[in-house]
């Protein structure tokens, strides 16, 4: 008989079998959400949104203001008409409209009685936490440019008939979609912090070890959460001491490392600096979630190519993965 619960259980994070890449991009975000996003591809059914939503399940509550549209942190969370909530996060639907992400402003009542009334958005209601969209390669290109500057900015600007409003919109972008369905348009592409690559597992003993979690969980959630738990609660603490490490800005990047990593842009040919921003961010990121001050070249490459391959030129004759071509570039700047 299976156990009834009041809300949707959630699978647990570290319960997740493979998918190594995409947990590591997702974690790394969430210590350093200045890294600017993740993008997910897969294919169906590879557990794409069933991780997304086990790291929120996973990450510590946040004090905001009771009643409050924007989940603002009071100036001193001891203080009254404050409350605990879990992180925020929202999905986006496929078929929303600016209004709908943006927020709108009831002009007639600014008219009339001289007041801003402001009705928030999607994008409000996702500041300090985690915005998802699904498919979001077959999103409205707008839409998309909107939830990057914002994500980008941390502000969300919503102007109609010459009267504006702005309130902070600080979330990680989630986007995750399936290559079969197309790809977004690279100047968009560019704007995601990192590129996460997920394939179906192939090993049979691991396919059965992940059929046999899922059917115990589906029957049993509680039960199948309890084991995990202590688990969960060292992954938690150990993204919390992250964060605070990060947060004293004691973790070093050495300058010839960062040389190299520039070194491995310029011979990769990625456009602009945002390559070589994102890349340094998420080595420091890597090594706080560590606990260690200082970067290794090693920290790089496990996270260069995250950072890189969605940023290269498509030529449509190459046939080598952008991801080997990354890891062949690191290999002959730093000698590995």
């Amino acid at each position: 008989m299976s156990e009834s619960t009041n809300e949707r259980p959630v699978f647990p994070f570290t319960a997740i079998v493979g998918q190594e890449e995409m947990k590591l991009a997702l974690i790394l975000n969430v210590i350093d959400p200045q890294i600017g996003g993740v993008m997910i591809m897969g294919d169906r059914g590879t557990g794409k949104s069933t991780t997304v939503r086990a790291l929120v399940d996973l990450l510590p509550e946040i004090t905001v203001i009771e009643n409050d549209p924007f989940n603002t942190a009071p100036k001193d969370p001891s203080e009254a008409g404050t409350q605990q909530i879990k992180i925020p996060m929202v999905d986006l639907p496929l078929g929303a409209t600016e209004d709908r992400v943006c927020g709108t402003i009831d002009i007639e009542k600014a008219l009339t009685e001289g007041v801003k009334a402001f009705e928030p958005g999607l994008l409000a209601k996702a500041n300090r936490g985690i915005l998802y969209v699904d498919e979001v390669n077959l999103l409205d290109d707008h839409l998309v440019d909107v939830l990057l500057d914002s994500a980008a900015s941390g502000w969300n600007t919503v102007e109609r008939e010459g009267i504006s409003i702005c309130h902070p919109a600080r979330f990680i972008l989630v986007g995750s979609g399936n290559p079969e369905e197309g790809e977004l348009r690279p100047q968009l592409l560019d704007r995601f912090g990192m590129h996460a690559q997920i394939g179906t597992v192939r090993e049979p003993d691991l396919r059965v070890k992940i059929v046999e979690q899922r059917t115990r969980f589906d029957e049993y959630p509680q039960t199948f959460r309890d084991e995990y738990q202590e688990s969960q609660d060292a992954l938690t603490s150990k993204i919390t001491a992250a964060r605070e490490l990060l947060k004293k800005d004691t973790v070093t990047l050495s300058y010839d490392l960062q040389v190299k990593i520039s070194e491995i842009c310029s011979e990769l040919n990625v456009d602009g600096l945002r390559g070589d921003i994102v890349t340094n961010r998420a080595a420091k990121a890597l090594a706080s979630f560590d606990l260690r001050e200082e970067v290794t070249a090693e920290d790089i490459f496990k996270i260069v190519t995250l950072c890189l391959r969605h940023r290269l030129r498509k030529d449509p004759l190459e046939s080598i993965d952008s991801g080997t071509k990354v890891q062949e570039v690191f290999s002959s700047v730093f000698g590995y």
